[in-house]
């Protein structure tokens, strides 16, 4: 038989996790499958796998010869995806771990451009606001927006994420608009639940230092697109990345305020796993992503922000 082919069946059913998925994935009769990882196992003179009627669990040979042989498969990818390359030719599958809000609102038209531009790549989305491990779940790329934690992770940055203060004019007509970030104390406040303190609002002050106010909160939320719809709906003041804000504010049921103030300004990152070859779809895809969010978000430009910035809020 084929060593080629048994690898591959070997490999297919480690992450498929079963024969019949195996199969499944490789267009291919369960009992072929089987009886190549067997004449592989014979031919190696080890067992690679225990099968249970239920469950399928690798031998510690298996996870090993598993590692090796999943690296071979991904060299020979690579090799042919090089040769394509040069024929200006990216196909295979991306799989890509965006923040939810943000991938809603601003990556599904950078995804359409890339993917005109390479048609046969298929793209594998998670949009998702958790922490995931990209490694363990196979993600070959993900947006991140905030401070990185997982050193592991190599990351390009793509663009400063802006924060903005705003309440609707009903609102503001109603109880006033505040002047300095200490008037916030005598509003009622939407908050980001997924924050450390969500109720800290930092801030630096005429004079770039980094002060923080402490606010009463009347709503918390996981989501940042239900804060912009409560604070349209007149519900209180909410502090904002410029991504979110931005359309309530071009259509006018949100009102920037505080605008003299720098709010925080968090890094977004495109992040990969370390390996051995990057794939040039996940490079060509991370550098085009550097290319589309080079200079000012479109964002930005709806939103009345500082001229002059200082140093970050983190």
């Amino acid at each position: 038989m084929d060593k080629f082919e048994d690898l591959q069946a070997f490999v297919a059913v480690v992450e498929a996790g079963s024969f019949t998925a195996a199969a499944e994935r490789l267009n291919a009769a369960k009992s072929a499958i089987s009886r190549r990882v067997s004449a592989l196992e014979e031919r190696l003179g080890v067992q690679l796998l225990r099968r249970t009627t239920r469950v399928l669990n690798l031998t510690e040979t298996g996870s090993s010869f598993y590692e090796h042989s999943a690296r071979i498969l991904a060299d020979l990818n690579e090799a042919e995806a090089a040769v394509q390359q040069e024929h200006g030719e990216l196909r295979g599958t991306l799989r890509v771990a965006l923040p939810l809000s943000f991938g809603v609102r601003h990556m599904c038209t950078p995804i359409a451009a890339f993917s005109k531009r390479h048609p046969k790549v298929e793209f594998d989305l998670d949009l998702n606001d958790r922490r995931i491990d990209l490694i363990e779940e196979s993600v070959d790329v993900a947006v991140r927006i905030g401070r990185l934690q997982d050193s592991s992770y190599i990351a390009k940055r793509l663009f400063d994420m802006r924060s903005v203060v705003c309440a609707s004019p009903h609102y503001l007509s109603v109880n006033g608009e505040p002047q300095t970030p200490a008037d916030l104390r005598d509003h009622r406040c939407l908050v980001y639940s997924n924050l450390t303190d969500p109720n800290k609002w930092t801030y630096l002050d005429s004079d770039g230092k980094k002060r923080t106010i402490e606010v009463k909160s009347t709503l918390s939320s996981s989501s940042g697109d239900f804060l912009a719809n409560a604070a349209a709906h007149g519900m209180g003041l909410v502090m904002q990345p410029t991504f979110i804000a931005s359309e309530s504010i071009r259509r006018g049921s949100l009102v920037p305020i505080l605008a003299d103030y720098d709010w925080p300004v968090t890094p977004a990152y495109a992040i990969y796993p370390p390996t051995r070859h990057l794939s040039y779809r996940v490079r060509a895809f991370i550098d085009f992503l550097a290319e589309r969010f080079s200079g000012t978000p479109r964002w930005d430009r709806d939103c009345k922000l500082p001229k002059k910035r200082q140093e970050p809020v983190t």
